[in-house]
C-alpha cells in the first residue's frame, strides 16, 4: 500500500506485509519513519493512497469504522482517563460490564495492587488528567479497558519512559498477557522490549528495510542490529 499525507509526498511506500492470526508485530524505527502513520491507516483515522488492508479477508475499506475500531483494543503512549470512578474508566466503551467483569480485568492487568491500597477501592474517583494517580497506574487501567474489551486485534504503543522500574515490570506483564493469542501490533521505542514478538518490521522513510524475528536481524548484522547496538 501506499500513502502521503500531502500529494506528492509519501509516507508510506510500497509496503507489503502480513500478520498471522494470534502473532505480535513489532513496528520498529526512528521518529518520523511512519510507525504511527500506520497505526492511523488500520483504524482508518486516514484512507489509504492505493492499496488495500484486509482483515480475515475483508476489505476494512468495506466496513464502517465504528465496527472497524470495535474490534480493535488501542493502549496508546498519550493514556487518557475521564472524570469518574476507576472502574467506570476500566468499564469505558463496555458500560454494561458487570463488577466481577471489572475486577476480573483489574487483576489481569495489575490494578488491583494499588486499587486495594486505596480507601475507597474501586469507587475512587480519578480526575480527566489522571492528576490523582501514576502515568503508570493510568497506563494500567487502560490496559484493563482492553482486557475488559476483548478486542480482536491490539494496537500497543509502548509508554514505559516515565514509569518507575516496578510499574514498568508490571506493564510490560500485563501487556504479555493482553497479546496472548491475540493479533497484536507493537509501536517499539526500545528494543529491549519486544524480543519475544513474531515478526520485527524495521521501517526507515514508510519503507520496511528488514523484517524477521529478534535473533534472526541480530544475524543478520544489518539495520536492526546497529540499532541494539547504538
Amino acid at each position: 500500500m501506499n500513502f502521503a499525507y500531502l500529494p506528492g509526498t509519501p509516507v508510506i511506500r510500497d509496503l507489503s506485509l502480513v500478520a498471522e492470526p494470534g502473532s505480535t508485530v513489532a513496528i520498529v524505527g526512528p521518529t518520523g519513519a511512519g510507525k504511527t502513520t500506520l497505526v492511523n491507516l488500520l483504524m482508518r483515522f486516514y484512507e489509504i493512497g492505493s492499496g488495500r488492508i484486509l482483515i480475515d479477508g475483508v476489505d476494512i475499506a468495506s466496513v464502517s469504522r465504528q465496527s472497524l475500531r470495535s474490534r480493535i483494543g488501542m493502549v496508546l503512549q498519550d493514556t487518557w482517563l475521564y472524570d469518574g470512578t476507576i472502574a467506570e474508566n476500566i468499564a469505558y466503551g463496555r458500560p454494561e460490564a458487570t463488577t466481577d467483569e471489572i475486577v476480573e480485568a483489574a487483576r489481569a492487568a495489575h490494578v488491583d495492587r494499588f486499587v486495594n491500597t486505596l480507601p475507597a477501592g474501586y469507587q475512587t474517583r480519578v480526575s480527566g488528567d489522571g492528576g490523582s494517580i501514576s502515568v503508570g497506574e493510568k497506563q494500567l487501567i487502560t490496559i484493563a479497558r482492553a482486557f475488559l474489551a476483548r478486542p480482536q486485534l491490539l494496537i500497543l504503543d509502548e509508554a514505559t519512559s516515565s514509569v518507575d522500574t516496578r510499574t514498568e515490570l508490571l506493564i510490560q506483564r500485563a501487556m504479555r498477557e493482553l497479546r496472548r493469542d491475540r493479533t497484536s501490533f507493537i509501536i517499539a521505542h526500545r528494543l529491549s522490549t519486544i524480543r519475544d514478538a513474531d515478526h520485527i518490521l524495521v521501517v526507515q522513510t514508510g519503507q520496511i528495510v528488514e523484517r524477521g524475528n529478534h535473533a534472526e536481524l541480530l544475524a543478520r548484522r544489518g539495520v536492526y542490529y546497529q540499532m541494539t547496538r547504538a
